[in-house]
Formats: structure tokens, sequence, C-alpha cells
């Protein structure tokens, strides 16, 4: 008589949103699977825009997305799952990267003169603005055309980029403002989908200018623009800067999370949580337990893991706001 070998198939968790805490989520992700082969975890870096969408109608166990859910996204979840809980998950930094093979790295750019390049008020890399502000690069700007590269999908971390930019240009904040989707003013542009997408578009096309999660730079050995903070100090995008970033709220929740442009010294000017979000009640009750464990694990034991590449490490504070909200669950 033969014996039949029954297989256990693993729970799969799914989940759906940023590009942003990717490269985090996927190590992450494949070590807890390691650790618990009974669970698997399927997640989609679609933007944050089709995150939101996605757990909105039910088609994964948790959303991710840059930003937390607006009011009108709240309530058309709300309105079909019941209450829904966020929490940040991960902590990192939008980096502003450029392709200039003569100027490889660190070329200048202010705050001022970042928002008029977005806005196309500045379009060659010439521009006495910007030849005034790199007097000591060892070779002169080259006379050629910014092309700017930006998200082409609903993007949390456009929301940062267009919150910073909101915050130093008036003009800004009044022609397009801060949002995951906007309308981009400048002619000479390239859209890319997610933060690969952008980071490769910059990649490939000399006299580009590009916002990038920190991660996405450092793997595609892109150049970082050296930018000045709201203190005047000029910094690059690191770890210690976004660290410094978040110092500076010690208490944030879904309807006040930005740590953008703050006036701490050596903060990086564009900071950012990620979020998460669940329902609070799912139907699955054993895929929510699953799902609970996972997101527990997430935001703590599983954070060195971000601080290995090249995020910062949910503080303490921020640990125990997520672990409280996922509890809820």
């Amino acid at each position: 008589m033969k014996t039949l070998a029954v297989a256990v198939l693993a729970l799969q968790i799914t989940g759906a949103g940023a590009t942003f805490p990717y490269p985090f989520y996927s190590k992450a992700f494949s070590e807890y699977s390691a650790k618990h082969p009974d669970v698997t975890i399927a997640y989609q870096a679609v933007g944050s825009a089709n995150g939101i969408a996605s757990f909105t109608s039910k088609s994964v166990d948790f959303g991710a997305s840059d930003v937390p859910m607006n009011d009108d996204e709240l309530k058309r979840a709300e309105s079909g799952g019941g209450r829904v809980i966020e929490f940040p998950t991960t902590l990192g930094g939008v980096a502003i990267t450029y392709n200039l093979t003569s100027l490889r790295p660190g070329i200048k750019l202010s705050r001022a003169v970042l928002a008029d390049i977005y806005l196309g008020k500045i379009t060659n890399w010439n521009d006495p603005k910007i030849a005034a502000l790199n007097l000591d690069t060892p070779v002169p700007l080259p006379n050629l055309p910014i092309v700017v590269v930006h998200r082409a999908d609903g993007s949390g971390t456009t929301y940062h980029f267009t919150d910073f930019l909101s915050h130093v240009s008036p003009a800004w904040k009044t022609r397009v403002g801060a949002a995951k989707s906007v309308h981009w003013p400048t002619a000479n542009a390239v859209a890319g989908t997610g933060n690969d997408g952008v980071a490769q578009a910059v990649g490939r096309t000399v006299g580009a200018i590009g916002y990038v999660e920190l991660t996405y730079a450092l793997t595609n050995n892109l150049s970082q623009v050296t930018l000045q903070n709201r203190a005047g100090t000029w910094l690059t995008c690191t770890p210690h800067g976004i660290e410094v970033a978040a110092e500076t709220r010690p208490a944030i929740s879904p309807n006040d999370f930005s740590i953008v442009d703050t006036g701490a010294p050596d903060a990086w000017p564009i900071s950012a949580f990620s979020w998460a979000m669940v329902y609070q009640s799912p139907a699955d009750k054993a895929r929510a337990k699953a799902t609970k464990e996972m997101l527990l694990w997430l935001v703590g034991e599983a954070q060195p893991i971000a601080g290995a590449l090249h995020y910062v490490p949910l503080p303490s504070n921020i640990v125990r706001y997520s672990t409280a909200q996922i509890s809820r669950m």
C-alpha cells in the first residue's frame, strides 16, 4: 500500500502599494517566510495610489502608501470595509539625482533653484542661477538642456517631493501644490513608473534630474544634488539627515505626519515615513491573524534589515505607535 504525502500549502498574505519601501519589504518578507515556512508574502510595488485602490477593493490584505489616506480615500475604504488602521513601517529620504557626466558628483542647487527647475523657469544647466552656486566646480557647467524626470503613477514619493517644493516656493504651492499626482509645469520632461523607473530614466538620460528614494539612488549609482535645507546647510541625502528630521517630531498621526523641511541644522529636508494600512476587522480571521503577526514583526524585529538597506530603523516612539495601531486588529 502506497503512502500518500500530504503537502501543506503555505498561507499567502498579499499587499500592494508604494515603491519607496520596496527594497526593504522585499528583503524583510523573504526573511519572514524563511522563519515561517507556513506563510508567504506577495507584495506588488505598484505605487501608493494603486496600492490604496487595491486595498480599498479588498484585493489585498494590506495596502502601502508613503502618505496616509486622505479624507476621500478613507471614506471610500471604510464605506466598504469598516474601520481602517494606518501606521508607519519604515523611514527614508527622497534624494535629488542627476546625470551630468562632466560633473560627478556634488552639484549644488538651492531650494529656490530646484523649485524653478521643476516649474520650468530654469531650463539649462549653465543657467546663471545654477552657475552662481557652483563657482568652485572643476569644469564649467555644460550648455545642456535640463530634462526633468518625474513619476508617471500616483506616488507618495511625489507627494513628499511636491510638499517640499510647496514649502520653498509660493509659486509652486499656488500653481501645483502637494499631491500624489500633479500637473508638471515644465515641458522638457520624462515620466517613469515607480522609484525604479525614475532612477532608470535619470541614469540613461544625460542632462536629467529626478527624485527617488535614497536606496534607489545608491543602487543605481546616481549622482546626488547637494541641496540647501531650511537652516541653510548644504547636504546630500543620508540616513543621518533622515534620522535628524524624524527626531524633530516626537509624535505623528495619519492627520499630522510630515517631517519635510524641518528646521534642524542637519536634517535632510525631504524625509518621510512610509505607511501601511489594514482593516481593523477583516472577515477572514485566520488571514487577519497571520497578517497582524507579520506586520508586528515588520515594525519591530525587522527594522535592522531596513537599516542595512540605507533606510532608517523606526525610532522607538514610532515603533510603539505602530505596534499599538497594529494590535487593534
